[in-house]
C-alpha cells in the first residue's frame, strides 16, 4: 500500500508539472516561412496561429493559387514546429515514456 501511495503522489506531481508546462508552452511561439520569407506564420505551443505576415510583393492578383500554396505551406510548417516543441517539452517531463493523449 505504501508503494501505491508513492506512485499516486508521483502521478499527481507529474500531472501538475504537465499542466504548468502546457500553460508555459501556450506563451511560446515558433515561426515558419515560405517563399523565401515572403510569407511568415507564427504559432504558439497551443497550435494556435497568432500571426500571418505577407510581403506585398507576393500578392499577385493574377496568381492567387501561388499565394494560397505559400500560406498553406507556412501554416502547416508552423503547426508542425509547434507540435515538435510541445512533444520535446513533454518528453522532458515523462522521460520519453509514451503516454497516450500527450
Amino acid at each position: 500500500m505504501k508503494n501505491m501511495n508513492a506512485m499516486m503522489k508521483q502521478a499527481q506531481t507529474l500531472q501538475k508539472k504537465m499542466i504548468e508546462t502546457q500553460k508555459e508552452l501556450a506563451t511560446k511561439t515558433v515561426e515558419a516561412t515560405a517563399g523565401g520569407g515572403m510569407v511568415k506564420v507564427i504559432a504558439n505551443g497551443g497550435q494556435k496561429i497568432e500571426l500571418i505576415e505577407l510581403e506585398k510583393e507576393v500578392v499577385d492578383p493574377e496568381d492567387i493559387e501561388m499565394l494560397q500554396d505559400l500560406i498553406l505551406a507556412a501554416v502547416n510548417d508552423a503547426i508542425k514546429k509547434s507540435q515538435d516543441m510541445v512533444s520535446s517539452e513533454m518528453n522532458k517531463l515523462t522521460g520519453g515514456l509514451n503516454i497516450p493523449g500527450l
